[in-house]
Protein backbone atom coordinates (compact mmCIF):
# COMPACT_ATOMS: atom_id res chain seq x y z
CA UNK A 1 0.00 0.00 0.00
CA UNK A 2 1.22 3.61 -0.50
CA UNK A 3 2.26 5.97 1.67
CA UNK A 4 -0.53 8.61 0.56
CA UNK A 5 -2.96 5.90 -0.48
CA UNK A 6 -6.36 6.94 1.28
CA UNK A 7 -7.55 4.50 4.71
CA UNK A 8 -10.28 1.78 4.26
CA UNK A 9 -13.34 2.05 5.68
CA UNK A 10 -14.94 -1.35 6.45
CA UNK A 11 -17.87 0.08 8.32
CA UNK A 12 -20.77 -2.33 7.36
CA UNK A 13 -18.52 -4.49 6.04
CA UNK A 14 -18.51 -8.47 7.17
CA UNK A 15 -15.18 -9.99 8.67
CA UNK A 16 -14.74 -13.78 7.34
CA UNK A 17 -12.26 -15.29 9.27
CA UNK A 18 -9.74 -17.15 6.84
CA UNK A 19 -9.11 -21.19 7.72
CA UNK A 20 -5.75 -20.80 8.86
CA UNK A 21 -6.88 -18.34 11.89
CA UNK A 22 -6.92 -20.76 14.32
CA UNK A 23 -8.35 -18.64 17.28
CA UNK A 24 -10.48 -20.25 19.63
CA UNK A 25 -13.04 -17.07 19.74
CA UNK A 26 -12.43 -15.85 16.09
CA UNK A 27 -11.63 -19.37 14.01
CA UNK A 28 -14.96 -19.52 11.77
CA UNK A 29 -16.10 -16.28 12.85
CA UNK A 30 -17.99 -13.96 10.70
CA UNK A 31 -17.43 -10.27 12.62
CA UNK A 32 -19.75 -7.55 11.07
CA UNK A 33 -17.85 -4.10 11.51
CA UNK A 34 -20.08 -1.60 13.09
CA UNK A 35 -17.28 1.34 13.21
CA UNK A 36 -14.09 1.43 11.50
CA UNK A 37 -11.74 4.37 10.97
CA UNK A 38 -8.16 5.90 11.72
CA UNK A 39 -8.71 4.84 15.45
CA UNK A 40 -9.45 1.40 15.04
CA UNK A 41 -12.25 -0.64 14.60
CA UNK A 42 -15.37 -2.13 16.39
CA UNK A 43 -17.81 -5.17 15.39
CA UNK A 44 -19.63 -8.16 16.63
CA UNK A 45 -19.54 -11.95 15.99
CA UNK A 46 -22.97 -13.05 14.29
CA UNK A 47 -22.30 -16.31 14.24
CA UNK A 48 -21.06 -17.92 17.89
CA UNK A 49 -24.24 -18.13 20.01
CA UNK A 50 -23.56 -18.18 23.80
CA UNK A 51 -25.08 -20.51 26.10
CA UNK A 52 -28.50 -18.41 26.69
CA UNK A 53 -31.11 -17.29 24.74
CA UNK A 54 -33.20 -13.87 24.98
CA UNK A 55 -35.45 -15.11 27.62
CA UNK A 56 -32.91 -15.89 29.88
CA UNK A 57 -31.26 -13.00 29.46
CA UNK A 58 -34.15 -10.59 30.47
CA UNK A 59 -34.91 -12.68 33.28
CA UNK A 60 -30.75 -11.98 34.82
CA UNK A 61 -31.90 -8.24 34.07
CA UNK A 62 -35.36 -8.22 35.85
CA UNK A 63 -37.19 -7.71 32.91
CA UNK A 64 -40.35 -9.28 31.40
CA UNK A 65 -39.70 -10.31 27.46
CA UNK A 66 -42.72 -9.36 25.98
CA UNK A 67 -41.65 -10.21 22.45
CA UNK A 68 -42.50 -13.99 21.29
CA UNK A 69 -40.32 -13.76 18.85
CA UNK A 70 -37.63 -13.19 20.44
CA UNK A 71 -38.06 -15.19 23.33
CA UNK A 72 -35.48 -18.22 22.00
CA UNK A 73 -33.44 -16.40 20.14
CA UNK A 74 -29.83 -16.82 21.48
CA UNK A 75 -27.62 -14.56 22.91
CA UNK A 76 -24.16 -14.36 21.02
CA UNK A 77 -21.10 -13.96 21.98
CA UNK A 78 -20.33 -10.32 20.54
CA UNK A 79 -15.91 -10.72 21.06
CA UNK A 80 -13.90 -11.21 24.12
CA UNK A 81 -14.28 -6.96 25.27
CA UNK A 82 -16.79 -5.99 28.13
CA UNK A 83 -18.22 -9.59 27.92
CA UNK A 84 -21.17 -8.30 30.80
CA UNK A 85 -22.32 -5.76 28.85
CA UNK A 86 -25.08 -6.03 26.22
CA UNK A 87 -24.47 -4.84 22.62
CA UNK A 88 -28.01 -4.86 20.26
CA UNK A 89 -27.45 -4.86 16.60
CA UNK A 90 -30.96 -3.87 14.66
CA UNK A 91 -32.21 -2.23 12.15
CA UNK A 92 -33.07 1.85 12.38
CA UNK A 93 -36.24 2.88 13.94
CA UNK A 94 -37.61 5.65 12.25
CA UNK A 95 -39.42 8.51 14.77
CA UNK A 96 -39.93 12.07 15.48
CA UNK A 97 -38.24 12.37 18.97
CA UNK A 98 -34.87 10.94 17.67
CA UNK A 99 -31.79 12.95 19.58
CA UNK A 100 -28.95 14.44 17.70
CA UNK A 101 -27.36 10.85 16.31
CA UNK A 102 -30.65 10.33 14.55
CA UNK A 103 -31.73 6.95 17.24
CA UNK A 104 -34.88 6.77 19.80
CA UNK A 105 -32.49 5.02 22.12
CA UNK A 106 -29.71 6.72 24.69
CA UNK A 107 -26.81 5.40 23.60
CA UNK A 108 -26.78 3.84 19.96
CA UNK A 109 -24.22 4.25 17.45
CA UNK A 110 -25.78 4.67 14.04
CA UNK A 111 -24.09 2.61 11.01
CA UNK A 112 -24.29 3.22 7.35
CA UNK A 113 -26.58 0.87 5.75
CA UNK A 114 -29.52 1.24 7.75
CA UNK A 115 -28.09 0.00 11.35
CA UNK A 116 -27.73 0.76 14.76
CA UNK A 117 -26.20 -0.49 17.47
CA UNK A 118 -27.37 0.38 20.99
CA UNK A 119 -25.53 -0.24 24.45
CA UNK A 120 -28.56 1.49 26.83
CA UNK A 121 -31.02 0.28 28.76
CA UNK A 122 -33.92 1.65 27.09
CA UNK A 123 -33.91 -0.72 23.98
CA UNK A 124 -34.50 -3.84 26.31
CA UNK A 125 -37.30 -1.82 28.04
CA UNK A 126 -39.44 -1.35 24.55
CA UNK A 127 -38.89 -5.50 23.95
CA UNK A 128 -39.95 -6.00 27.59
CA UNK A 129 -43.19 -3.52 26.23
CA UNK A 130 -43.52 -6.12 23.46
CA UNK A 131 -42.18 -3.04 21.09
CA UNK A 132 -38.57 -2.24 20.14
CA UNK A 133 -37.32 -2.97 16.70
CA UNK A 134 -38.17 -6.04 14.19
CA UNK A 135 -35.05 -7.98 13.41
CA UNK A 136 -32.51 -7.63 16.54
CA UNK A 137 -29.22 -9.64 17.03
CA UNK A 138 -27.77 -9.39 20.69
CA UNK A 139 -24.57 -10.06 22.16
CA UNK A 140 -22.85 -9.96 25.06
CA UNK A 141 -19.46 -8.41 24.51
CA UNK A 142 -17.60 -6.55 21.38
CA UNK A 143 -14.55 -7.10 19.10
CA UNK A 144 -12.58 -4.47 18.62
CA UNK A 145 -8.94 -3.62 16.74
CA UNK A 146 -6.57 -1.02 18.00
CA UNK A 147 -5.31 1.55 15.11
CA UNK A 148 -3.47 0.08 12.25
CA UNK A 149 -4.33 -3.48 14.11
CA UNK A 150 -6.98 -4.24 12.24
CA UNK A 151 -4.78 -3.61 8.29
CA UNK A 152 -2.07 -5.57 9.67
CA UNK A 153 -4.23 -8.87 10.22
CA UNK A 154 -5.51 -8.01 6.56
CA UNK A 155 -2.49 -8.02 5.70
CA UNK A 156 -1.51 -11.10 7.01
CA UNK A 157 -4.12 -13.07 5.31
CA UNK A 158 -6.30 -13.36 8.37
CA UNK A 159 -9.36 -11.96 6.74
CA UNK A 160 -11.37 -11.87 4.02
CA UNK A 161 -13.94 -8.51 3.86
CA UNK A 162 -17.22 -8.00 1.88
CA UNK A 163 -19.74 -5.09 1.61
CA UNK A 164 -22.61 -6.64 4.73
CA UNK A 165 -26.19 -8.42 3.81
CA UNK A 166 -28.00 -7.66 6.54
CA UNK A 167 -30.28 -10.71 5.72
CA UNK A 168 -27.13 -12.83 6.78
CA UNK A 169 -27.18 -11.19 10.34
CA UNK A 170 -31.02 -11.25 10.84
CA UNK A 171 -32.76 -14.27 8.57
CA UNK A 172 -29.70 -16.72 7.86
CA UNK A 173 -29.54 -20.34 10.09
CA UNK A 174 -26.79 -19.17 12.75
CA UNK A 175 -24.83 -22.63 11.09
CA UNK A 176 -25.35 -21.11 7.62
CA UNK A 177 -23.51 -17.72 8.45
CA UNK A 178 -20.35 -18.47 7.20
CA UNK A 179 -20.43 -20.15 4.24
CA UNK A 180 -23.16 -17.95 3.14
CA UNK A 181 -21.30 -14.62 3.69
CA UNK A 182 -17.98 -16.37 1.64
CA UNK A 183 -20.93 -17.13 -0.79
CA UNK A 184 -20.91 -13.25 -0.95
CA UNK A 185 -17.44 -13.53 -2.38
CA UNK A 186 -18.57 -16.77 -4.57
CA UNK A 187 -16.16 -18.48 -2.37
CA UNK A 188 -16.69 -22.10 -0.63
CA UNK A 189 -14.81 -23.47 2.05
CA UNK A 190 -13.28 -26.17 0.49
CA UNK A 191 -11.79 -23.07 -2.06
CA UNK A 192 -9.39 -21.79 0.46
CA UNK A 193 -6.31 -22.85 1.63
CA UNK A 194 -6.00 -23.24 5.87
CA UNK A 195 -2.46 -21.78 5.51
CA UNK A 196 -1.79 -18.19 4.65
CA UNK A 197 -0.18 -17.92 1.26
CA UNK A 198 2.33 -15.12 0.71
CA UNK A 199 3.11 -13.88 -3.12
Amino acid sequence: MAADSAPIDLTNHFLIAMPGLRDELFGRSVVYLCQHNDQGALGLIINKPGSINLAELFDKVELPLRRSDLVSEPVFVGGPVQTERGFVLHERVAADDTDETGSIYASSLAIPGGLEMTTSRDVLEAFSSGAGPRRVLMSLGYSSWAQGQLESELAENSWLTVAADPALIFETPVAERYDRALGLLGLAPWMLSPVAGHA
